[in-house]
């Protein structure tokens, strides 16, 4: 792992979480994640945008210890005996609130992590000491409203916090194909298309992600799983890299694929 570096920028990432059970498989996936990790500068502390936090508004987590959500059903029990017992943050999420001046945003006292966010930080921190907390998701609002509350978080960047997007860029559980390694065609090709934009730093485009045709509406039925993309682009900076990873679509209809913004990975 890195070492502190609070004076440089942070990187922001976005991860294609998956399956939950990527927290408890030795896969392509968990590996891609701690080996991320280990390029990072320590955190001081985590804020993950998932896409199973969904609200009316926007709220932040602000409890001293926030608890493990098991956010799922149908999976071995193993999963569900998991914990992540990182700590939160009160002072940085009430900090983070008076950052952002667009949108009100709650201090939501009881709510923990789910599994968007631990599955992918257990594999980044497993010691699970960098504190951490999530911002939800109002899905009623556009692209555009979640493009630019993210830009008003740029601030943490420069504070020693990672902020990580985590979601899916194409995400159709109701056509998935377990069986499948691969991709379908218009999964794949909308996984090309966004990181070709990405790449053109083409933040309109992505922002209005319902213009992309008809492979956007296969890729995107519902904003939770792509909405995560949009915070981590809005925080790119003239002189971020970009690195794509994990870098494969599984299941016919779920994009694992993942990027950080201001670390180069060979």
């Amino acid at each position: 792992m890195g070492q502190t570096h609070q004076s440089e920028t942070m990187p922001v990432l976005f991860v294609g979480h998956g399956s939950p059970m990527n927290a408890v498989e030795d896969n392509e996936f968990k590996r891609g994640w701690e080996e991320v990790a280990r390029g990072l500068p320590r955190p001081k502390a985590a804020l993950c945008i998932s896409a199973h936090w969904e609200t009316p508004g926007v709220s932040i987590t602000a409890a001293d210890r926030p608890e493990t959500i098991h956010d799922f059903y149908g999976f071995p029990r193993k999963l569900f005996e998991i914990r992540y017992p990182a700590p939160g943050d009160p002072a940085l999420a009430r900090k983070t609130v008076g950052t952002v001046r667009g949108a009100r945003v709650g201090l939501d006292g009881n709510r923990g992590l789910d599994h968007g966010c631990w599955s992918v930080l257990r594999a980044m921190y497993p010691a699970a000491d960098v504190p951490v907390l999530q911002l939800s998701l109002d899905t009623s609002r556009p692209g555009a409203f979640h493009y630019q509350l993210a830009k008003e978080l740029a601030p943490l960047r420069s504070q020693g916090v990672l902020i990580v997007g985590s979601g899916d860029i194409v995400h159709n559980l109701g056509i998935m194909d377990f069986g499948r390694a691969d991709g379908y065609d218009w999964a794949l090709r909308f996984n090309e298309e966004v990181k070709k934009r990405i790449d053109a730093r083409d933040h309109r485009a992505l922002v209005d992600y319902h213009s992309l045709g008809p492979d956007a509406r296969l890729a995107i039925p519902t904003p939770e799983h792509y909405l995560p993309l949009l915070y981590t682009l809005a925080l790119q900076r003239e002189d971020d890299s970009i690195s794509f990873f994990n870098d494969k679509t599984v299941m016919g209809s779920v994009s694992m694929t993942c990027l950080t913004l201001g670390q180069r990975i060979d």
